[in-house]
C-alpha cells in the first residue's frame, strides 16, 4: 500500500510540474523588419515557439520575408533565465546571409559561419528596464583595428499607459566602433516609441496590434513599423 501511495504522489508531483510549464506559440506580421535601429527587411512574418518553466525558457524565433525574396531568412534560439527583475540569457542568431555562401545551418566554424552568439544581462526595475548585449563568437563585426569587435548594444526602456494604450519608449546605444552595427564609436542607434493595443474581434478572440516609430540618429534613418500578432 505504501508503494501505491508513493506512486500516486509521484504522479501528482509530475502533474503539478507539468501545469507550471508555459508554452508560447505566436506569429507577428510586420510591414518592415527593424532591429535595434537597423533595417533588416521588408514585409515579413515572424513566428515564435517557446517553452518556459520556473523562470527558465527556451525560445525559437524566426523572420521570413513575404514581399522581397532577397530578404535574409533568420532563425534565433534563446536560452534565458529570469528571477525577480533580473534576467540573463544567450542567443544563437542564424541568418541565410553571412560568411558561409551555402548558408548551412550546422556549420559553426568561427571564420566561416552565419551564426552569431550573443549573451545578455539585464534588470527590470518596473518603471525602467536596463539591458546589455555582447556578441561573444561567430560572425561578429570588426573594430577600427580590423579585429573582432565583440559588438555590444545597451538599451533602456520605459513602459507606460496612456488613454488605454500600452506604450514603450526605448533608447538604444552602441558603446564602441563595430561594423556589426555600422558605428565608428559610441553612437545612439535606436530611439523608439511603440504603442500596442488588443483589438477585440469577438467576446473570446482579440488581435494585438502595434505601431512603432524608430529613429536611428547614427545612420540618419527613421522608420514607421506596423504589425499584428496571431496567437492561440
Amino acid at each position: 500500500m505504501k508503494k501505491i501511495y508513493l506512486f500516486l504522489a509521484a504522479i501528482v508531483a509530475a502533474g503539478s510540474a507539468t501545469a507550471q510549464v508555459e508554452t508560447t506559440i505566436s506569429a507577428d506580421f510586420v510591414n518592415q523588419y527593424i532591429w535595434r535601429g537597423q533595417d533588416l527587411g521588408s514585409v515579413a512574418v515572424q513566428p515564435t515557439l517557446g517553452i518556459g518553466y520556473k523562470g527558465l525558457s527556451l525560445t525559437a524565433w524566426g523572420s521570413y520575408g513575404l514581399s522581397n525574396p532577397d530578404d535574409a531568412k533568420e532563425l534565433d534560439l534563446t536560452l534565458a533565465y529570469t528571477v525577480g527583475g533580473f534576467n540573463v540569457g544567450i542567443t544563437d542568431y542564424w541568418l541565410s546571409e553571412g560568411l558561409d555562401p551555402k548558408a548551412r545551418y550546422f556549420k559553426y566554424d568561427a571564420h566561416a559561419t552565419n551564426h552569431v552568439f550573443e549573451v545578455n544581462v539585464g534588470y527590470d526595475f518596473g518603471p525602467v528596464a536596463l539591458q546589455w548585449y555582447t556578441n561573444i563568437t561567430g560572425n561578429d563585426g570588426t573594430n577600427k583595428d580590423d579585429k573582432r569587435a565583440y559588438s555590444s548594444y545597451a538599451e533602456v526602456s520605459a513602459p507606460f499607459t496612456l488613454v488605454g494604450v500600452d506604450w514603450t519608449a526605448t533608447l538604444g546605444v552602441v558603446p564602441y566602433a563595430t561594423t556589426y552595427y555600422e558605428t565608428n564609436g559610441f553612437a545612439v542607434t535606436d530611439l523608439s516609441l511603440r504603442a500596442s493595443k488588443d483589438i477585440r474581434i469577438t467576446d473570446s478572440f482579440s488581435i494585438p496590434v502595434f505601431a512603432q516609430f524608430t529613429a536611428n540618429p547614427c545612420s540618419q534613418k527613421a522608420y514607421l513599423v506596423f504589425g499584428f500578432t496571431l496567437q492561440p
